[in-house]
């Protein structure tokens, strides 16, 4: 319960008391003695339905203002659950996104790599195209379908990533060419630098 509204309730009940007490001298009664010794006698019929009536009504507000602070509690109570949850759903959003960020930079790594060892294998060949035997050439083009397959591969798995994105309740992973990708690149430079010693 709120203090503030705790002090008003009790200034309200010592205002109510001061009031009877300001009724009673009126009618020549005399105020309550504090003395053990003497008893206070029955007070009148019209000033106990006055004491009963005031009771109530005090009863009456402070169940009003518990029932209040109650359901003000209960509404704060709510929207800080909101806030919680809001706040979860933010942080596991933004994790999701970092990930998908990583995987997105791994394949694009990848797809650049099998792309820079393609171009150098073609200006190896172009450089030394006399030089080459036949198996040398079978296996530059071994390398090249391999890393070209790689480049596809890496293209895929991002584009997949992408699309998981969007959907939240799918789990992020790049699948079979993502894991493919990765192989393709290292059978296709191994293909390519074989080639270069054939």
């Amino acid at each position: 319960m709120n203090m503030w509204n705790l002090n008003a309730m009790i200034k309200a009940f010592d205002a109510i008391m001061m009031f009877r007490d300001a009724a009673k001298t009126f009618k020549g009664e005399p105020p309550p003695s504090t003395s053990m010794a003497k008893p206070e006698p029955p007070p009148a019929p019209a000033l106990g339905q006055l004491e009963a009536t005031l009771t109530n009504v005090v009863v009456a507000a402070l169940k009003e203002a518990f029932d209040r602070d109650h359901a003000r509690l209960e509404f704060e109570r709510t929207q800080l659950e909101e806030q919680r949850r809001r706040a979860d759903d933010a942080v596991r959003l933004e994790v999701r996104r970092q990930a998908a960020e990583r995987e997105l930079s791994r394949l694009r790594l990848l797809g650049g790599t099998a792309l820079v060892g393609w171009i150098a294998s073609v200006v190896a060949l172009a450089a030394r195209l006399g030089a080459v035997s036949t198996p040398g050439r079978v296996a530059l083009a071994v390398g090249w379908a391999f890393l070209l397959g790689a480049l596809g591969a890496a293209f895929s798995a991002q584009g997949r990533i992408s699309a998981d994105m969007t959907e939240n309740s799918r789990p992020l992973e790049a699948g079979r060419a993502g894991a493919a990708s990765v192989w393709l690149l290292m059978a296709g430079l191994g293909a390519v630098a074989l080639s270069l010693l054939i």
